[in-house]
């Protein structure tokens, strides 16, 4: 199975990747602010099941692709290099924008979908994250051991790792939002600040992307 070293540092990578203010910590923020704890406790667990679905589609289905071919790896993996890079200038030129959310959020509270929508709703989002989604076609498997065997086995492993890990970050984000909307709403330079770290984060986990994998 899965070293210690090579579960570790996925980890640390899955980490980077998770802290970073993305569609799905948007969107559990959003819901924290409009709707309170049980809202965004609610789409944290619908994005987690999302993400999870695309695990299970990288470890039997194109995880075995990329695993097979050394040229649909590379061009895959810089694909999704550059596109982590395009996220994180994006992010950083649109940093303003962590604050209209916030706003728009808040102008909008009290008139929220049930909690099976919600649900649906989070689940929705974390299916079709692009982070996600680039994140574990180009980076997860980069950390499978082939000649340990049970490569998909290896894979879910993984993934599993990266959704516990984004379950109690997107929790503490949500959890966060919600009991400290006055503290963000009184300052738009902390809103920009996370804004801006998040997309130096991002390009650095691209070019790290760009750099690492396998070389056989």
């Amino acid at each position: 199975m899965v070293s210690t070293d090579r579960l570790l540092a996925f980890a640390a990578m899955s980490f980077l990747l998770i802290v970073v203010p993305g569609p799905s910590v948007l969107f559990v923020i959003g819901r924290a602010l409009a709707q309170g704890r049980r809202a965004a406790l609610t789409t944290v667990a619908g994005n987690t099941a999302g993400a999870y679905v695309l695990v299970l589609a990288v470890a039997f289905g194109v995880g075995s692709i990329v695993e097979r071919s050394v040229l649909v790896f590379t061009a895959l993996k810089l694909a999704g290099a550059a596109y982590l890079v395009y996220l994180g200038v994006r992010a950083w030129r649109g940093r303003g924008s962590l604050r209209e959310a916030f706003a728009e959020d808040v102008s909008g509270a009290g008139s929220g979908p049930g909690g099976l929508r919600t649900f649906w709703e989070g689940f929705a989002v974390g299916v079709t994250n692009p982070k996600t989604i680039v994140f574990f076609a180009a980076v997860l498997p980069q950390f499978v051991d082939r000649a340990q065997g049970h490569v998909a086995a290896q894979m879910l492993l993984l993934g599993l790792v990266f959704n516990v890990i984004a379950l109690a970050s997107d929790a503490v984000w949500g959890l966060v939002a919600a009991t400290a909307r006055g503290w963000f709403a009184r300052s738009p330079r902390r809103l920009s600040l996370v804004g801006g770290v998040g997309g130096l984060t991002m390009i650095g986990l691209g070019v790290t992307v760009a750099a690492t994998g396998r070389k056989d």
